[in-house]
């Protein structure tokens, strides 16, 4: 062997000349100055809260005073060493990843593009700016401030950092341009920071760099491809070509062979042959044929073959040698024809693929990844917005771990459909108060329609309203008699009805319910009384529709009156006697105060109102005017819901189709728009204090020393409660109420919380905390004193009962009288341990539970609030009631978003009651306040010894569950498997990688080399500087192929090669010496928006828009397309001003409405602000100005005629001139 390899090396002596190492390397460059990592550390720990911002700011007041006598490496260890104090190990993880991306580098260098439009005094390293005025010393400060209230307010934007003061409106602001950890923003800093405290001025920061490094920083997170010129890469005939000597290639790995020659192990047999043996390896790799077409017939198996070579070697170079074969695939295909598939995987692989096929629709092929069940789309998401997916994901992960929940029991709990917060609650209908003018079902003038459900699947013209006999559209009618809005309402109706349009129709009238009340003198108990008179005498129908006829002779503009009634009544019923229907002991005022009763338990707004289907619709759309479209409209609309539920089998001939619509997730018994509000807080509980913390909430010192989850976790630990349990013990739902109890206001609430425990079906507990009005103190604590003693000493059924007597108003008159507390206690209870416990109790507890208030519920003192299962209701008005109904509402909603389904899995765990309900809460708190994404799904395998690759999460850690299906031989294979490589770097993971391999292929699967760039962290060089970034490096190439340079980046970037002294289309590099090194650079990010004409609903063919700042405002421009509306704006990080071009779009449009802007939608000027990497879409909403209303944009008065025109015109003075006319 010895003898071999030195004739080998003779022979390369003599024949090799050493070269220069050929490859091709690519680079992308930011167009901006490269950006301080402090800042941007900033950034990352802002997307936490404006609070955490702040405390890290106030940590790192001087930090850059380091910068000159460390190393670079030293002074990034350090800023992540200072963010640590405000971030988890996992979250660290993932601010270093973030700095590697320089994610967080365009929301920096955003606020650096408003300051240079301010722009900033010169020689100035920080200045402010108050109200368009600047200065560049805090001296300067009470200047500017003096007539600051006379100038306008600056715009600010959402991401702009504010001081937490005393958050004034009618204060002055003060923008502080300045680099965070500098001297001069710390002396600034002192001065803002203190008069935001008292409230004089309002504080903002954004960052500035007075001298931003020349240099620009390289970007990652982009793909780079070498596509082989198809000329040259094709398979052929195998008659044709004779088997070539086959090689192997591994970029990295020495022990791979080449050409039968195993480097790793001759290296270590023969250290003083190093340099010559990796000459020979070289030598070896250019003179080998790699590029040598194969036959068809070793195509065939090329996926399984991979697959089988990635599952043969140690699992932690799995990932590797799949990047490295699916990279450099080109060069690695003939190698890999030599492997052997065995039996067992092929069929494992197979099995595997029907099960994927019909439980996730993935066929053989697909590539896809999914996080903790999230689906990442690989087309849609980049290392960006999966960094953004791993933040998220984080917080929930980080939570479930330190509430105790490892190992499947987090999966499952994760994977709960939480339902997302619904905007469309609908009210019951089914009230014996609502009187039904017709009956789809029943009624005789329907009997000639169709019953059967099926009918909705039938074919007709769109826009066409099917007529079938059953109630699919309810319309409701909410009515005061005398409002003038209701005449116009009811003639609608009789509109609806006499055009058979399918919409049962019902009313609720609304009218006075005193008892002495009569129909002489109020109309509206008149109407009522005439209503039912009618209906005793024919039926309700008839009733109705003398309504409709009675309403007719009001005018429009006029309301019912006492005489109309009457003057009806005399006209149509004659020999009726006046007094004994509508007199004060009238026989028909059955029900009359029915209405009222269900219109105040719906928690309705003001009237009239109008219900479909039971949902509310706005008092916008119910303008007589547009109802009658909104109605037609909400048909049409709901029509193709009932389509989809008779498809699907949920709505079938036998179904009770009101009973269905009922029956919905969406409906509940009452309307509160405080519970149903989509903008809900959620108390955090998953923090974990010390034990002497958890039990020490006497000490109010120590106590106000902690943060508000700190404050959280101990309330949550020393809470008590009154409890209605299911059979197991276990409760679902968590309300604590909190308030002020000697204030009638507040024991109402507690009252009221305490009759709906008794009555609830299901397990709620009741949970009381004390916010006093004054400091406590015994005299002010009397009753939440005796209600807390009781909790801790009595049984629940006698503390109950005891505290629903003690909150009573007689019992607080006699204790106010000088009745003593003993006195008032009851049969069953424990006197004497009461009694104990009641006068030992100090206040001080009751202090930390009003610091709780303050810093975790936000409430002032003596405010009240309700806390269901960590979301909190509140502060309450003091007058606003929440009533027994609301709480069962409060319970319904709870339950219906994941309380009952955390209840199920945490009932699994074999808990004790107590420890089980208190988690079921914190859960449930996490899991809703979170994100709502798209569902997760979980992708199961059916055997996993063969063809799934395993690597386990580091134990007792927060870990991430990433599954990946991919082809090895493929695009997807191409970016996952590099992409996995950085994700175990960054995160603890439990992965699993199913080789999903495609049969029978008969072309090759990759006919391109591929690079994708991304790091797991900041790279520093030996010197302990920051290495220049990351670079796409192909090395060892095979040189005979000509080959055409892409870069594959996110969809906003638009990139632009800079400096390359070769043609990038087309690199060969026999011609080549050396490297190629293309250097690029990302010019912009794309601005993408939608625009419509309002009035027509069309786009605007030929409207321009132009993108600019307040001093330069014409910097891009674009036009609209005609067909989808679509445009195109270029672009940086900074604050843009979109606006109509000047000139004929100026003139003839105006811009009423946008979304996904950063300004109010009513506001003339757009403000976008771009501060991410991440695709922007914007919606923009025009119309033409009333007086252009005629006028088309495209054409002129004016204008030069067109081309066909001249040519008309050309033509006939050229007939003139020969006298042809």
């Amino acid at each position: 062997m010895r003898s071999l390899v030195v004739l080998s090396l003779l022979l390369l002596n003599i024949h090799h000349v050493i070269s220069a190492p050929k490859g091709v390397t690519a680079s992308l460059k930011a167009k901006w100055s490269m950006t301080p990592f402090l800042l941007e550390t900033s950034e990352f720990i802002g997307e936490d809260g404006n609070e955490k911002f702040w405390q890290f700011v106030d940590t790192v007041k001087e930090l850059t005073v380091y910068k000159q006598g460390e190393s670079v490496r030293s002074y990034y260890n350090l800023i992540i060493k200072k963010a640590g104090q405000f971030l988890t190990i996992l979250q660290v993880n993932l601010l270093r990843f973030a700095l590697a991306l320089r994610s967080y580098s365009p929301a920096v260098h955003a606020s650096q593009q408003i300051a240079s439009d301010e722009p900033p005094p010169e020689a100035c390293p920080a200045f402010v700016s108050i109200h368009g005025q600047r200065g560049c010393s805090t001296k300067d400060i009470k200047k500017l401030l003096k007539a600051a209230a006379g100038r306008p307010k600056p715009y600010l934007y959402k991401n702009d950092h504010t001081y937490p003061g005393a958050n004034k409106t009618d204060v002055p602001v003060v923008i502080l341009y300045a680099e965070i950890g500098t001297k001069k923003f710390n002396s600034f800093h002192t001065v803002l920071s203190e008069k935001a405290k008292e409230g004089t001025l309002a504080y903002v920061l954004r960052h500035y760099v007075a001298d931003p490094k020349p240099q620009k920083m390289l970007l990652s997170g982009y793909g780079v491809e070498l596509a082989i010129k198809s000329k040259e890469y094709k398979a052929v005939d195998d008659t044709r070509v004779k088997d070539p000597k086959t090689a192997v290639n591994a970029e990295d790995d020495d022990n791979d062979e080449v050409q039968g020659f195993f480097f790793g192990t001759l290296k270590k047999s023969h250290p003083e042959l190093q340099g010559q043996l990796v000459e020979l390896r070289k030598h070896l790799l250019e003179s080998t044929n790699d590029m040598a077409p194969l036959k068809v017939w070793e195509m065939q198996d090329l996926s399984f073959q991979a697959a089988a070579r990635i599952m043969s070697v140690p699992k932690f170079d799995a990932l590797k040698l799949m990047r490295d074969l699916s990279q450099n695939f080109p060069s690695k295909a003939r190698s890999l024809t030599r492997v052997a598939v065995k039996q067992e995987m092929r069929k494992e692989i197979e099995e595997n693929q029907k099960h994927l096929s019909e439980t996730i629709g993935v066929h053989p092929g697909d590539g896809e990844l999914f996080i903790n069940g999230l689906h990442i789309d690989l087309d849609l998401h980049n290392p960006f917005s999966i960094l953004d997916i791993l933040r998220g994901e984080a917080r929930v992960l980080e939570g479930l771990h330190n509430l105790g929940i490892k190992g499947e029991h987090q999966g499952k709990l994760l994977r709960l459909p939480v339902n997302s917060v619904d905007d469309s609650y609908a009210l019951d209908i089914r009230h014996p108060a609502v009187m039904w003018l017709n009956d789809i079902e029943n009624d005789f003038m329907y009997h000639n329609w169709p019953a059967g459900v099926q009918e909705l699947l039938r074919a007709t013209f769109p826009g066409v309203i099917r007529q079938i006999r059953r109630n699919f559209f309810n319309l409701v009618l909410f009515l005061d008699p005398l409002q003038e809005e209701s005449v116009e309402l009811v003639k609608l109706a009789e509109l609806f009805y006499k055009h058979k349009i399918p919409l049962r129709i019902g009313f609720v009238f609304v009218v006075n319910t005193k008892d002495e009340i009569d129909g002489f003198s109020d109309a509206g108990v008149g109407f009522y009384r005439l209503l039912n008179y009618i209906a005793d005498e024919y039926d309700l129908s008839q009733a109705l529709m003398s309504m409709v006829s009675l309403y007719n002779t009001v005018d429009v503009g006029e309301t019912l009156s006492v005489d109309t009634v009457s003057s009806y009544l005399k006209r149509k019923f004659p020999k009726a006697n006046s007094e004994r229907i509508l007199g004060v002991d009238s026989e028909y005022d059955d029900k009359r105060k029915d209405g009222a009763l269900f219109y105040r338990q719906s928690g309705l707004g003001a009237m009239p109102l109008a219900l479909f289907n039971g949902v509310p619709l706005s008092p916008d759309e119910m303008d007589p005017e547009e109802l009658e479209t909104v109605i037609l409209q909400r048909i049409m609309d709901t029509t193709t819901a009932f389509q989809r539920a008779v498809f699907m089998g949920q709505l079938t001939e036998g179904s009770d189709v009101v009973d269905y619509l009922m029956e919905q997730a969406n409906v509940v018994p009452r309307m509160n728009p405080l519970i149903l509000s989509t903008d809900r807080k959620y108390l955090d509980f998953t923090s974990t204090p010390g034990f002497a913390v958890v039990n020490d909430w006497e000490d109010t010192t120590m106590f106000s020393f902690l943060d508000s989850r700190d404050k959280t976790a101990v309330m949550a630990k020393r809470m008590k409660y009154f409890t209605s349990s299911d059979e197991d013990g276990m409760t679902a739902v968590t309300m604590w109420i909190t308030g002020d109890f000697e204030k009638v206001s507040g024991r109402k609430l507690l009252l009221n919380a305490l009759k709906h425990v008794q009555k609830a079906s299901s397990g709620v507990r009741v949970g009381v905390i004390d916010n006093p009005s004054e400091k406590p103190s015994e005299d002010n604590t009397i009753l939440y004193r005796a209600i807390w003693a009781s909790l801790l000493t009595q049984k629940n059924k006698a503390a109950a009962e005891f505290v629903h007597k003690l909150l009573k108003e007689e019992s607080r008159q006699l204790l106010q009288q000088g009745t003593k507390m003993k006195d008032l206690l009851m049969q069953g209870m424990d006197v004497d341990a009461f009694e104990k416990k009641f006068n030992t109790l100090e206040v001080d507890f009751i202090r930390s539970q009003q610091l709780f208030c303050r810093d975790a519920l936000k409430l002032r003192p003596g405010q009240r609030a309700v806390i269901s299962n960590g979301r909190i209701l509140g502060p309450f008005e003091e007058q606003e009631e929440f009533t027994v109904e609301d709480f069962h509402l409060l319970e319904k909603i709870t339950l219906s978003g994941s309380a009952e389904k955390v209840k199920t899995k945490v009932k699994q765990m074999g808990m004790k009651p107590k420890h089980a309900s208190d988690l079921v809460m914190k859960v449930d708190a996490l899991l809703t306040a979170a994100p709502k994404g798209e569902v997760r799904r979980e992708v199961h395998f059916i055997k996993d010894s063969h063809s799934v690759l395993h690597l386990s999460p580091r134990e007792n850690e927060v870990f991430y569950d990433v599954v990946a299906i991919v082809d090895p031989l493929t695009r997807e294979a191409q970016k996952i498997s590099p992409l996995l490589i950085v994700l175990s770097q960054v995160v603890n993971v439990r992965l699993q990688v199913f080789m999903n391999c495609r049969a029978k292929l008969s072309e090759l699967p990759l006919k391109s080399f591929y690079r994708f760039v991304l790091e797991s962290d900041v790279a520093f060089l030996a010197n302990d500087t920051v290495s220049p970034g990351p670079v796409a490096r192909f090395m060892e190439l095979p040189e005979s192929p000509l080959l055409t340079l892409n870069m594959i980046t996110p969809e906003s970037w638009m990139v632009q090669a800079v400096r390359s002294p070769h043609d990038l289309d087309n690199i060969h590099l026999q011609e080549v010496s050396g490297v190629v090194a293309a250097e690029f650079e990302l010019e912009h990010l794309l601005l993408e928006g939608h625009c419509f004409d309002l009035s027509t609903g069309q786009p605007p063919r030929g409207l321009q828009f132009t993108l600019g700042m307040s001093r330069d405002p014409l910097m891009y421009d674009t036009i609209v397309m005609a067909n989808l509306g679509y445009f195109q704006l270029k672009a940086n990080p900074g604050a843009w001003i979109l606006r109509l071009r000047k000139g004929r779009s100026e003139e003839i449009y105006q811009i009423l409405t946008h979304d996904g802007t950063d300004s109010p939608a009513e506001a003339g000027d757009v403000v976008v602000v771009l501060n991410s990497f991440h695709s922007k879409i914007i919606k923009v909403r025009v119309q033409k100005k009333a007086e252009k209303i005629s006028e088309d944009l495209l054409s002129e008065s004016n204008e030069s005629k067109g081309i066909w025109d001249s040519i008309a015109s050309v033509w006939s003075t050229f007939e003139k001139s020969l006298g042809l006319r």
